[in-house]
């Protein structure tokens, strides 16, 4: 499927906290970013493929990935999101997947310091250089190019689909889901169950939605501060209390700061697929998948927390009766992780059942 690329050379990588780690050179490159470590151990081609991660240098806890291949079927976008890859060790067929997407990978470096290091001091930028004539100068060079990168407001055109694009589900159900970074598995797992979904650009207005009569609002996972998200944001305001709403991960952040809520940058965020979340009404505990690095501070005086972590407390659901609205900040459709929370999916179609037309009067102030 792949061309071999089995070259060797030097690699470094300049860190935040200015250390400089020497490593095996697999796919070539001079790049920069976050550094964040997820801790899955399967679903590389996932995590990989998954649009949160743009502008992130994604390090593997897991020693060796690549030891199942790579198969574009389990892919949940069209390309490989992150800056660079870091693991302990890769195999052929990932290196040469990584160098023909051009994006550096290197290995043979202590995963477990970096992991430790993050966990203790929160994510950090990383330049890296990788290649024959890679020197840490080079990696420094990228590192000194990060000022700013916090502040990238316009992260959602680089994930999200230029135009409105449709996917056919058998049921009457009709979905309005705006990327702003979308998972594929995430339309898939609504149209399994019969929903046709709208898949819309991260910006599109408020006419835009109102033209497809969505049953239900989708507002889907991606990278980034929710607060450069404006107009998804506007499209909450607009639409709270007229139609349902749903989100998933940076979905949450963005609704639930559209309604009054505030958002915070975590140290070091949840990315992995054995998060527990424990559901306040019934106590049952489910491990879940997540990738994010903000959550939801307070949810403000239209929302109810109903689950929250089971490590930390921050907020993993966020409901209201009176307004429809229903979100996650873990991946329910997983891919990877566990199929714990997939009726995630059959709670948000059932929304559309009854919600009736004109029923729910509007409570969030114009």
């Amino acid at each position: 499927m792949f061309r071999s690329f089995l070259v060797m050379s030097d690699a470094y990588l300049a860190l935040e906290d200015g250390r400089v780690v020497e490593a095996r050179g697999r796919a070539p490159g001079r790049t920069r970013g976050e550094l964040v470590f997820t801790t899955a151990y399967t679903g590389y081609e996932e995590s990989l493929t998954d649009p949160s991660y743009e502008e992130q240098v994604l390090t593997f806890s897991y020693p060796l990935i690549g030891n199942y291949g790579v198969r574009a079927e389990r892919f949940e976008s069209d390309r490989v999101h992150p800056r660079a890859a870091v693991a302990r060790e890769f195999t052929d067929e990932v290196v040469s997947w990584l160098a023909e997407e051009g994006i550096p990978a290197v290995d043979h470096l202590d995963t477990r310091d970096l992991v430790t290091s993050i966990r203790e001091e929160g994510a950090m930028k990383v330049g890296i250089a990788a290649g024959e004539d890679a020197t840490p100068e080079d990696a420094k060079a990228e590192l000194a190019k990060c000022k700013g990168m916090s502040d990238h407001v316009d992260i959602g055109a680089q994930v999200s689909t230029p135009e409105l694009t449709t996917f056919e589900g058998d049921g009457d159900t009709t979905v309005a889901l705006v990327d702003c970074g979308a998972k594929q598995s995430i339309a898939d797992s609504l149209v399994e169950r019969g929903a046709t979904v709208h898949v819309l650009p991260y910006d599109a207005s408020a006419e835009d939605v109102s033209a497809l009569e969505p049953d239900v609002l989708f507002i889907s996972n991606g990278p980034g501060d929710p607060k450069n998200y404006t107009a998804t944001r506007e499209l909450v305001e607009d639409f709270a209390g007229e139609i349902p709403l749903a989100g998933i991960c940076l979905g949450q952040q963005i609704v639930a700061s559209a309604l009054g809520g505030t958002t915070e940058k975590m140290a070091f965020g949840h990315r992995g697929v054995n998060q527990p979340v424990r559901d306040l009404q019934t106590g049952k505990v489910v491990m879940t998948t997540q990738n994010h690095g903000y959550t939801v501070a307070d949810p403000g005086e239209h929302l109810d927390v109903t689950q929250i972590n089971v490590n930390d407390d921050t907020a993993e659901g966020l409901e209201s009766e009176e307004l429809d609205v229903i979100t996650r900040q873990y991946h329910p459709e997983a891919h990877p992780g566990p199929h714990d929370s997939l009726g995630f999916f059959d709670d948000v179609l059932s929304m559309s059942d009854s919600a009736g037309n004109g029923r729910k009067r509007r409570i969030i102030a114009d």
